[in-house]
C-alpha cells in the first residue's frame, strides 16, 4: 500500500513535470511563430520599396542577436566596389593582432602612387606623398574610402588574394571573391564584378567581427576597427539617411559610378545600426544594374533602413 502510494505521488509528479515541458515548448514555439509572421510583414515592406525601382538589390539583416534574418536576393553575387576596404583593413588588423605589424608602424607612399585620377584625400592633403601610420592609411580607407590608401594596405599584406584567404582559411566568409585592387578595378569595368560577395556574406562578416567569436580581433584593434566604421563619412545619404539625426551607424559603403549606357554597376552600403534601447541590427544591402539617379538609388536603401529602424524599435 505504502509502495502503490509513493508511486502514485511519483506519477503526479512526472505528471506535471511534463505538462509543464509542454507549455513551456508551446510558448517557444508560438513565440518563434509571432516572430517570423513579425519578420515577414518587414520583409514585405522591404519588398514593396524595392519592386518599383529599375535596379537589382540585395538585402541581408541580422537583428535579435542573430534570431531574426531577413534576406532578400541575398545569396547572389554583388560588386563589393569600396565595401572590400573593409576585408582589407580585417586582414591587416589581423596580422598586427599576430604581431607581425603594428598600427604605429610608418609606410613610405610615393608620389608615384597617388594616382590622378583616383578618389583620395589622402593624396588631395600630401600632393607629394610622405610617411603614414598604418593606422592612418586604415583611418583614410574606411572612413573616406580612400583609394590611394587602400591599394598601399593590399601592397603591404601582398595581393588581393592575400586577404581573400584569410578569410576563407579561418573559416570566417566564403561566399566572396577579392581578385583585384583598386587600381585594377577601375582600370576596366568588367574588373568589378570580380570583386564579389553576396548580401549575407557581407552581413555575416559584420556580425562575427562584431561579436568578436573565437577573438578574431584584440580588444585594441576590435576598438579601433569600430570607431572607424562609426566615423565613415561616404555615404551619408544611405543607412543613415532617413534616420534620426544622431543615431550611430557603423558602416562601409561602395559605389562604381554609372557606365557610358548610364548604368551603376553598385551602390552599396553595408553596417550596423544601432538604436537607443542599447540593441542593434546588422543590414546589408547591395545595388546593381540600376538604371536610376544616385539619389534615388540612396533614398531606397535609406528606406530600407528606416523601415527596420522602425520595426525592431516597436518590436
Amino acid at each position: 500500500m505504502h509502495t502503490s502510494y509513493l508511486q502514485l505521488l511519483t506519477f503526479k509528479k512526472n505528471i506535471k513535470c511534463y505538462f509543464l515541458i509542454a507549455i513551456f515548448l508551446l510558448c517557444t514555439n508560438l513565440n518563434q511563430l509571432f516572430a517570423q509572421k513579425a519578420t515577414a510583414l518587414l520583409k514585405e515592406k522591404i519588398e514593396r520599396i524595392i519592386s518599383t525601382k529599375n535596379m537589382r538589390v540585395g538585402v541581408s539583416i541580422l537583428a535579435n542577436n542573430g534570431q531574426d534574418s531577413i534576406s532578400i536576393n541575398a545569396e547572389e553575387h554583388y560588386p563589393l566596389q569600396s565595401v572590400f576596404k573593409l576585408h582589407i583593413a580585417l586582414a591587416v588588423l589581423a596580422e598586427i593582432d599576430k604581431g607581425k605589424l603594428s598600427l604605429n608602424r610608418k609606410i613610405k607612399v610615393t608620389e608615384r602612387e597617388l594616382l590622378p585620377d583616383f578618389w583620395s584625400p589622402l593624396r588631395d592633403e600630401h600632393p607629394k606623398g610622405g610617411d603614414f601610420t598604418i593606422k592612418k592609411l586604415i583611418q583614410y580607407s574606411v572612413s573616406q574610402s580612400d583609394n590611394v590608401a587602400c591599394d598601399v594596405l593590399i601592397r603591404l599584406l601582398g595581393s588581393p588574394k592575400t586577404i581573400e584567404d584569410y578569410f576563407k582559411n579561418n573559416h570566417i566568409i566564403n561566399n566572396f571573391e577579392i581578385n583585384y585592387t583598386e587600381e585594377e578595378m577601375q582600370s576596366k569595368w568588367e574588373n568589378m564584378f570580380q570583386n564579389w560577395t553576396t548580401p549575407h556574406a557581407a552581413s555575416e562578416l559584420l556580425m562575427k567581427f562584431y561579436t568578436n567569436g573565437n577573438n578574431l580581433l584584440s580588444q585594441q584593434s576590435y576598438d579601433f576597427i569600430w570607431k572607424t566604421l562609426r566615423d565613415t563619412n561616404t555615404g551619408e545619404d544611405r543607412l543613415k539617411g532617413a534616420l534620426p539625426k544622431g543615431t550611430v551607424v557603423a558602416h562601409k559603403t561602395g559605389y562604381s559610378g554609372k557606365n557610358t549606357e548610364g548604368i551603376t554597376a553598385a551602390f552599396n552600403d553595408i553596417g550596423i545600426v544601432f538604436l537607443p534601447n542599447g540593441k542593434y541590427f546588422i543590414i546589408s544591402v547591395f545595388v546593381t544594374d540600376s538604371k536610376e539617379s544616385n539619389d534615388t538609388n540612396a533614398e531606397m536603401i535609406s528606406a530600407i533602413s528606416k523601415a527596420t529602424w522602425d520595426f525592431y524599435l516597436e518590436k
